[in-house]
């Protein structure tokens, strides 16, 4: 590639490559239906009531077609609480990308109290309150409590990787390379839906297995490969955004002086080393005795998020075309001001 022609496009396109599986769940387009007509423009049409454009926009990012391609087994019934997961990832994230980092524990804290059934949503006092009480009792039909409290452990990783890209964006300060990979391991939200897995195969793995440091090290490794990707993909939305403190591209340029496509390449190498480790950890696996099969399918299927990831985000106009929500509009919709109390934010 020639620097005057160099286009992240074509380097996700040519060089982000996965040796694995591309399937596709067959209810994507029956779930698009119910994401668009039920809950943007139904359950929560509220949040953009007067704004279609925004509502426009979400519906082009076809939330369901992305969950399909992560889950492309799981049948219409556990296929559901998935795509609500997926539409709330969006919604969250472009809620408080502009937040101060204070007011985060608070949507954090109350988030995490209505996904343990400890905080009812009249009494919640954040927008996404009554989306999350539903996913929680969507969830609970498919997987047990501990099942449950794991992914909420997972989904409170998220919070915390959050708040600090707010602490960073907000001081406008970089972190370290590594400090920039570690904490977007944990705000790409990618954790949380790994252990969906258990919704859509129906297979329930003991915690032991969760917790085995393998097992452990391959959803990491999942989670750095699809920000690897993420971030050469949506460098550009974040140099607009002012989402640069947290994009390792970016991150990697400031620290090394490097041009964009050169830091692009780097980020593209520290892919590469962690697809290979992944790689070789799925061939090695260690025994699990009877749950052998269960272990080797659940990474299997964590391998087919990577692979479509890339195939589905590719073709996103949220990210390619610069097809995004208005931060500053978004914001006034909802009356979150800097500075303001995000307690103000109530649930209609």
């Amino acid at each position: 590639m020639n620097t005057e022609n160099f286009s992240t496009l074509e380097l996700l396109y040519k060089q982000f490559r996965y040796p694995f599986p591309t399937l596709k769940n067959p209810y994507a387009e029956q779930l698009q239906e119910i994401t668009e007509n039920q809950w943007i423009d139904g359950e929560y049409l509220w949040l953009y009531e007067k704004n279609p454009e925004i509502r426009k926009k979400y519906k082009k990012t076809k939330t369901a077609h992305i969950a399909a391609q992560w889950f492309p087994t799981a049948s219409f019934e556990r296929f559901k609480p998935i795509c609500r997961l997926m539409l709330w990832t969006l919604y969250n994230d472009d809620l408080y990308e502009e937040s101060d980092p204070d007011d985060i524990q608070y949507i954090h804290n109350q988030s995490i109290a209505i996904l343990n059934g400890e905080l009812g949503v009249s009494e919640s006092e954040i927008p996404l309150g009554a989306m999350l009480a539903s996913l929680r009792q969507e969830l609970l039909q498919f997987i047990p409590q501990e099942s449950l409290s794991r992914f909420i452990r997972m989904i409170s990783r998220y919070f915390t990787g959050l708040k600090t890209e707010l602490e960073y964006k907000k001081n406008k300060i970089y972190p370290s390379v590594a400090e920039c990979i570690a904490l977007r391991e944990n705000s790409i939200c990618l954790y949380p839906f790994l252990q969906l897995t258990e919704v859509e195969t129906g297979v329930i793995l003991p915690s032991e297995i969760h917790e085995h440091p393998v097992i452990c090290r391959l959803q990491a490794l999942a989670c750095h490969l699809v920000t690897f990707f993420n971030e050469v993909q949506s460098v550009l939305k974040d140099e607009v955004t002012g989402s640069i403190y947290y994009n390792i591209v970016k991150v990697i340029q400031n620290e090394r002086q490097m041009s964009l496509k050169e830091a692009c390449l780097e980020d593209l190498r520290l892919h590469n080393e962690d697809l290979k480790e992944f790689l070789a950890l799925q061939a090695s696996l260690p025994d699990f005795g009877i749950w052998q099969d269960a272990v080797v399918n659940w990474v299997h299927y964590m391998s087919m998020v990577l692979s479509g990831w890339k195939n589905v985000s590719t073709k996103l106009e949220r990210y390619n075309a610069m097809d995004f929500p208005d931060v500053a509009e978004l914001r006034k919709k909802l009356n979150i001001k800097t500075g303001s109390n995000i307690n103000d934010v109530k649930e209609k």
